[in-house]
């Protein structure tokens, strides 16, 4: 292994432990999504081909320019999720940001494979996701509909509330009045209110024989005015490209339909920048696949965060910031991909402050809270992108943190980053406990992107002590109910199911099913997620300028 300053170190049994465990992390996450890429199964995926249609990710990779980079956002959206309803792997929809004809764009895809491509909770949830990625980055977005539209057993969580259902219409026409471009293809059923969503598009396609779309299908019409015809003739490919004027373009197949969508955004004009600097793009000087080796096979060990860093970032060059001031947080300018970025890591290692104060790795000080806002405001000042690297437990608690004003400086880090107008990007590396998920830019603060390694937990708090503190609370709730005193083994079993129960909560997957996390990657992607992600960002220019209002001093 090397280095933070290039010198060789042996490579020694810590090492290899730590990269077993990492693999084999990374082997069950490949192999959890070689589960999801089925969809609803091979049968499924045999009947969708016998009715001439390509699946949802044919689809996408028919339409993407071949050999380009893409990367997929809520790809294990749902997991383990509405077992009782036979499950919906990825949310029932496919959700890509790549390249079509050299332009970024995002891509949503319906699984017709999973329940007909109806829409479940986290569907409603994903779309919407792609939605908001596709408005804050002014990206274009092509939608591939091919569903059945809302799951009717579950209606009642998918349909009324402001985040459901009906805000993607809302969104589309919110968009359409912003000048990002959405072009949809009807490549299968849509169905009810599903219909408005490729209408209130840009441009909308539809396949000849397998596309159709309507307000109520011919079981409903007859059942409502008593009028007798088939699916084909009230919403079929030549009604609405030739009758009633619903739908632009009749495709042949899915293939005509995907080569005409390239065809659109080929002539499609440039875009006006954000500006974030670009240079040369340099692979990083020390290896990143010592990366695997470096990230301890344990959250009780501390190791050193630069090593990490250095091995993500171009040329392995990181200028620190304040690097002897509040250094539980690791501050610095350095180019990702060619990008200019500003990283905002903690630190794990264990350091002495100037005072001669130890600091434990991954807790937030008032000097490094400090020292954070400070750089954030900077970066917002030279319109640099920030990227957060969380492995965080918390703020330092006790009377010496509490007098020194710890939620003070806390909340000027909260403050400083809520309102950073440059895009933030947040990478999971370790632990994401409590006020640190939020100080480092949790899913609430609006990060462009928000992804894990397969080594990220995401809780109020550490597993061991949630399980205490739960403990605690149950046996004084079963005393106040009467219950006599119970025995240490009623405790023990008391405490481990309560331990598995909150640690299957602290699971990266956990969180990505419920989008809390937007992917799970392999640490060697993160480069890729974030520049791809940077360049998102830079069609959408910045419109306000950056004021953190009042921060207490």
């Amino acid at each position: 292994m090397s280095s933070t300053t290039g010198k060789t170190a042996t490579v020694d049994l810590e090492f290899n432990k730590n990269e077993d465990a990492i693999r084999l992390l990374i082997s069950a996450m490949e192999k959890r999504f070689e589960k999801v890429a089925l969809g609803g199964g091979k049968s499924r995926i045999e009947k969708q081909h016998e009715q001439g249609k390509l699946t949802a990710r044919e689809r996408i990779d028919y339409l993407l320019d071949k050999g380009s980079e893409r990367i997929e956002i809520g790809a294990f959206a749902g997991d383990d999720m509405y077992a009782e309803h036979g499950g919906c792997p990825a949310g029932g929809v496919v959700v890509m940001i790549g390249y079509v004809k050299g332009r970024q764009c995002i891509v949503v895809a319906n699984d017709a494979t999973v329940k007909a491509g109806a829409w479940f909770p986290i569907t409603g949830k994903k779309n919407l996701r792609a939605q908001e990625i596709a408005m804050e980055n002014r990206l274009p977005i092509i939608y591939l509909v091919d569903s059945a539209g809302v799951y009717l057993p579950m209606q009642d969580e998918i349909f009324p509330d402001k985040e459901n259902f009906g805000r993607i219409f809302r969104n589309n026409a919110i968009m359409s009045s912003q000048g990002i471009l959405q072009i949809a293809a009807i490549m299968g059923s849509c169905v009810a209110g599903g219909a408005y969503l490729p209408i209130m598009s840009d441009e909308a396609l539809i396949v000849d024989k397998t596309g159709s779309i309507f307000l109520a299908g011919s079981f409903l019409v007859k059942a409502a005015i008593g009028e007798t015809i088939d699916n084909e003739t009230l919403g079929g490919a030549t009604t609405h490209c030739e009758i009633s004027g619903v739908t632009d373009y009749k495709c042949k197949d899915d293939q005509d339909c995907l080569d005409r969508i390239r065809n659109i955004m080929d002539k499609v004009g440039s875009f006006e920048k954000a500006g974030f600097d670009r240079a040369a793009a340099k692979a990083p000087k020390l290896d990143p696949k010592e990366i695997l080796g470096i990230l301890p096979d344990t959250r009780d060990k501390a190791y050193e965060m630069r090593e990490i860093i250095n091995r993500l970032i171009d040329d392995s060059s990181f200028e620190e910031y304040k690097e002897l001031y509040g250094q539980s947080i690791l501050c610095g300018l350095a180019r990702i991909d060619g990008w200019a970025v500003g990283i905002v890591a903690n630190q794990r290692k264990v350091v002495k402050s100037k005072k001669g104060e130890m600091q434990f790795g991954g807790v937030i000080y008032s000097d490094s809270a400090d020292k954070a806002a400070r750089f954030i405001m900077n970066c917002n000042q030279k319109k640099i992108p920030l990227v957060f690297l969380q492995d965080v437990t918390g703020f330092m608690v006790g009377s010496r943190s509490e007098q020194g004003g710890i939620i003070k400086d806390g909340a000027k880090l909260v403050n400083a980053m809520s309102n950073s107008v440059v895009p933030k990007f947040t990478i999971v590396i370790g632990n994401s406990y409590g006020a640190g998920n939020y100080a480092m830019c949790g899913k609430a603060y609006d990060p462009r992107l928000i992804v894990g390694w397969p080594t990220a937990q995401m809780a109020v708090m550490g597993g061991s002590q949630a399980a205490k503190t739960l403990l605690q609370i149950q046996v004084s709730s079963l005393k106040a109910q009467g219950k006599a005193e119970i025995t240490k083994e009623e405790e023990n079993e008391l405490l481990d199911k309560i331990t598995q129960r909150y640690n299957a909560q602290m699971s990266p997957y956990y969180a990505a099913a419920r989008l809390w996390l937007d992917a799970i990657i392999h640490p060697l992607d993160t480069r890729k997620w974030i520049s791809m992600g940077i360049e998102a960002a830079n069609h959408a220019p910045l419109t306000r300028p950056y004021n953190v209002g009042v921060i207490q001093s």
